[in-house]
């Protein structure tokens, strides 16, 4: 079986030891770039481990050759545009458990009417992975807060708004939060 783990790992910008210490169980490096280069054989079980350790489906690491792929043709970087060093191809996006969205219809703070914010719905245990971050949260009837999470006490959340000028909300005990993940943008 040909597989793309090592092409999905670049694109992912993860190094074999971070894919290694994401594996449930965790593993070593050298097993996962056995596995990569196939002097050692992929297992289904492997694949699974590898795909979840990645964020992507297993299917997304085997080879198709009828498979529609987007390859990476340029780099851009602080000294301009460049071509890659080497062949990348680019993940196509994977919807989790627990994944929402929300779409920009006026432009404001880094967003831009037109965008699509892709979040990820957090536990109230989770809620630190989230500070410094940019988060939604219900609010009563039916409306929604959006800021950036800046601190966290006693069932209380602090959230700055994304314009300028705006003041700081505090929300207690929200029944959920999601934290910003993905952001897409059409040009």
């Amino acid at each position: 079986m040909i597989t793309r783990i090592r092409e999905v790992r670049r694109a992912r910008g993860m190094t074999l030891d971070d894919v290694a210490k994401a594996c449930s169980p965790p593993t070593t490096p050298q097993t996962i770039g056995r596995l990569e280069t196939g002097t050692r054989t992929v297992s289904v079980g492997w694949l699974n481990r590898i795909a979840s350790a990645l964020g992507v489906d297993a299917a997304d690491l085997v080879d198709h050759p009828d498979r529609a792929e987007l390859p990476v043709v340029a780099v851009l970087g602080a000294n301009g545009t460049t071509a890659p060093k080497r062949h990348a191809l680019v993940v196509p996006p994977k919807v989790g458990p627990g994944q929402i969205a929300m779409t920009v219809s006026a432009s404001i703070g880094d967003y831009r009417a037109g965008d699509e914010i892709w979040c990820e719905r957090l536990e109230a245990e989770d809620y630190g992975r989230a500070l410094n971050r940019d988060v939604v949260l219900p609010r009563p009837a039916g409306r929604f807060l959006f800021g950036r999470l800046i601190g966290r006490e006693d069932g209380k959340l602090h959230l700055l708004p994304l314009g300028a000028g705006g003041r700081q909300q505090v929300v207690t005990d929200p029944p959920w939060i999601a934290v910003t993940v993905k952001l897409v943008r059409a040009l």
